[in-house]
């Protein structure tokens, strides 16, 4: 069966067309993302921007072509934080629906934490049992999933991103050290908060997914440019993770647009992004008292679940 999904945030939308068997595995046919900030300034006024409005629905006709062509029989778009929170959501899903023919959903936290774990369950093959922690570090919110296989046993969304937390605090270039410190501390209250109701000290390891996660990775592989292959499952250690996510986090943002890996989409958002992960990852590490020292990065994430949530659909 093939299918398309596509996954709408605060910075990106993306497309995956696949073939589904069964509705366990995956084949892409087509992955693409398009960085157009449609959470702009949702933190402050409540709403989504004309202007991000406009830029995001030039994605939507691009990907109604795509999907038209290669004739996939189901489609679900799913959009997340950033529509959550705007006042004019309607606008926004009158917009998609007029141009692709499906209606788009805008999804609860705890339904994004599912499919977010749902996607990125894929690189547990061949483990055991033993919970782990899904991390699925977007731009307006951070979802916390921790299962076994692809059994979920808690989630929590946290309105956390790099989007959200560069709008809100880290407006310097490069951040200064005031603002990277009000910063992590409200990143260590949310994690705290999410710490209520998901146990992060039961978690025998760390998968972290979305774009900030996975440049913080090729950052720390130093990768002469993006390479999804070399990124997804690597395993970095606490020491590798810190140092990458500070590195990134004190450079400025000519420097950041040098690096050969870097998403132009990304240059002004990626160091709230790693602070984020940064301290996730040394959080958890402290409440495994040190049993878990580092994490595993994965390019499949809620987009794959979305994928096959659509299969699975009747």
């Amino acid at each position: 069966m093939r299918t398309a999904a596509i996954d709408c945030g605060t910075n990106s939308i993306r497309l995956l067309i696949a073939d589904v068997d069964d509705g366990a595995g995956l084949t892409d046919v087509v992955r693409l993302m398009r960085v157009v900030r449609l959470g702009e300034g949702v933190d402050a006024t409540g709403e989504l921007s004309e202007a991000a409005l406009q830029r995001t629905f030039d994605a939507v006709d691009e990907y109604a072509a795509l999907i038209k062509e290669h004739d996939a029989g189901r489609v679900r778009f799913v959009a997340t934080s950033a529509t959550r929170d705007a006042s004019n959501r309607e606008v926004f899903v009158t917009g998609v629906r007029d141009r692709l023919g499906v209606e788009p959903e805008v999804v609860s936290g705890g339904e994004e934490a599912e499919l977010s774990f749902s996607g990125a369950a894929s690189v547990l093959a061949g483990e055991n049992d033993a919970p782990v922690l899904v991390v699925d570090l977007g731009g307006g919110s951070t979802e916390f999933v921790v299962g076994t296989g692809s059994q979920v046993i808690a989630g929590r969304s946290m309105d956390m991103g790099c989007v959200r937390f560069t709008e809100r605090f880290l407006r310097s270039d490069p951040p200064t050290d005031e603002e990277i410190a009000s910063a992590e501390e409200e990143i260590g209250r949310m994690i705290d908060e999410a710490h209520a109701d998901v146990d992060l000290s039961s978690v025998h390891g760390i998968i972290g997914v979305a774009g900030s996660i996975t440049t913080v990775t090729a950052h720390a592989l130093k990768l002469p440019e993006y390479l999804p292959e070399r990124i997804h499952g690597t395993e970095l250690g606490l020491t590798e993770i810190d140092d990458a996510a500070t590195s990134l986090l004190h450079l400025t943002r000519a420097e950041r647009k040098a690096l050969p890996y870097m998403h132009p989409g990304r240059v002004d958002v990626i160091g709230a992004g790693a602070l984020i992960w940064r301290t996730v990852v040394r959080r958890v590490a402290e409440a495994t008292e040190g049993r878990v020292q580092g994490a595993v990065a994965s390019e499949h994430d809620i987009l794959d679940g979305i994928a096959l949530s659509a299969a699975s659909r009747k």
